[in-house]
C-alpha cells in the first residue's frame, strides 16, 4: 500500500492558485480519504493487510511531520493529523503492537514541540529529524519484524506460481532490472548482470539440489571442469556475495554437508536472493516504499511434491 493511497485528490494543474493562502496551499491540493481513515478505526481493509496499512501509515505520519519540521511542504492539515494518528493507533493495536508516545497531537503541536524543546535555529531541521525518528523509527522497526516473519511464512513452502527465474548471489553494485514484457512477465537485468548469478533452468521435481545448481556453474561457467572442481569455485563465488559473519557461518556450516554421502542431492542453499524489485529511490525523488527487503538471506527450494 502506498502513502498516496490515503487521499483521494492529488496536485494537479487545476488548482486554484489564487485561492491558496500563504503555508496552507499544499495541504489544500491534497484530499485525505477521511472516510477511509475513520475506517481503519473500527476494522481491517478488504484489499490490504493490517500489516501492509501500518506500514503506509507510519511512512505517512513519519514524512508528514518531517516534512513540517523541515520543508514546509506537509500534505495533511491539523485535523488530518489527528485522523491519521487515531487510524494508525488502531491498526497497531490490532496487530498487538506497541503505540509510538507522541507528545503533541498534530502540526501546530509539533511545532510548539520543537520551539519548547530547543530544536529551532541553526541545526533545528536536523534536531526535529531525529526527533520524529525517534518517535516513530521503533514503530517501523517492529513492523519489519513482522515482516520478517511474514516473508518467513509466506517462503517456508517455496515460490507460489510457475518458477522463471532465480536472482542471486550479487557482489558490488546491485542489479538494475526492468520488465521487458508486462504480457508475460519477463525481466531483463539491464544494468550489473555481472555482478550476480541467474538460474533460469527447468525447476526439477526433487527440487533443486546442490547437484543441479553445480551442473547449471559448470555448464554455463567452467565447461572443461570437473564437478569437484566446478562446486568448489561455485561455492567460493556464492560466499563471496556475503558480507557478514552470521551469513558467512551458515553458508560455511550447511555446505559442509556437501561432502557426506549422496550430499549433493540435498537442496542447494541460495544466498542473496532477490524476491523483488522496486526501481525508485530516495535519491531519485520517487521511491515508494512499498517493496520491504527486496533480498532474502537464504532459500531452499526443496521437492514440490514427494519423491518416489
Amino acid at each position: 500500500m502506498q502513502t498516496d493511497d490515503f487521499f483521494l485528490g492529488r496536485p494537479g494543474e487545476d488548482v486554484d492558485w489564487t485561492d491558496c493562502k500563504s503555508g496552507e496551499w499544499v495541504c489544500q491540493m491534497w484530499e485525505l480519504d477521511v472516510e477511509l481513515m475513520e475506517s481503519l478505526r473500527f476494522g481491517s481493509l478488504p484489499a490490504h493487510s493490517d500489516l501492509d496499512v501500518a506500514v503506509a501509515l507510519t511512512r505517512l505520519l513519519h514524512e508528514d511531520l518531517v516534512a513540517r519540521g523541515t520543508r514546509h511542504d506537509e500534505r495533511m492539515n491539523d485535523e488530518e493529523v489527528v485522523l491519521a494518528v487515531k487510524a494508525h493507533r488502531a491498526v497497531l493495536e490490532r496487530l498487538g503492537l506497541e503505540l509510538p508516545q507522541l507528545p503533541f497531537r498534530h502540526h501546530s503541536g509539533f511545532y510548539d514541540y520543537w520551539r519548547k524543546n530547543d530544536m529551532s535555529g541553526g541545526g533545528g531541521w536536523q534536531a526535529r529529524r531525529e526527533c520524529i525518528e525517534g518517535l516513530l523509527g521503533p514503530t517501523r522497526q517492529a513492523l519489519e519484524d513482522q515482516q520478517e516473519v511474514e516473508y518467513e511464512r509466506r517462503f517456508k513452502n517455496g515460490p507460489r506460481g510457475t518458477f522463471k527465474n532465480l536472482i542471486f548471489a550479487a557482489v558490488g553494485p546491485k542489479p538494475k532490472i526492468v520488465l521487458r514484457d508486462a504480457v508475460n512477465n519477463d525481466v531483463e537485468i539491464v544494468q550489473n548482470a555481472e555482478n550476480c548469478l541467474v538460474y533460469s533452468d527447468p525447476m526439477p521435481a526433487q527440487g533443486l539440489t546442490w547437484r543441479h545448481v553445480v551442473t547449471w556453474w559448470q555448464a554455463n561457467h567452467l565447461p572443461t571442469a570437473g564437478e569437484p572442481e566446478a562446486a568448489d569455485a561455485l561455492y567460493r563465488r556464492l560466499y563471496r556475495s556475503l558480507d557478514s559473519l552470521p551469513e558467512q557461518t551458515v553458508l560455511r556450516t550447511y555446505c559442509t554437508r556437501y561432502a557426506e554421502p549422496d550430499g549433493f542431492d540435498l537442496p542447494a542453499l541460495i544466498p542473496q536472493v532477490y524476491l523483488h524489485y522496486d526501481p525508485y529511490t530516495r535519491k531519485s525523488g520517487g521511491h515508494s516504499g512499498a517493496l520491504h527487503r527486496q533480498r532474502m538471506d537464504f532459500l531452499l527450494l526443496p521437492p514440490t511434491a514427494p519423491v518416489s
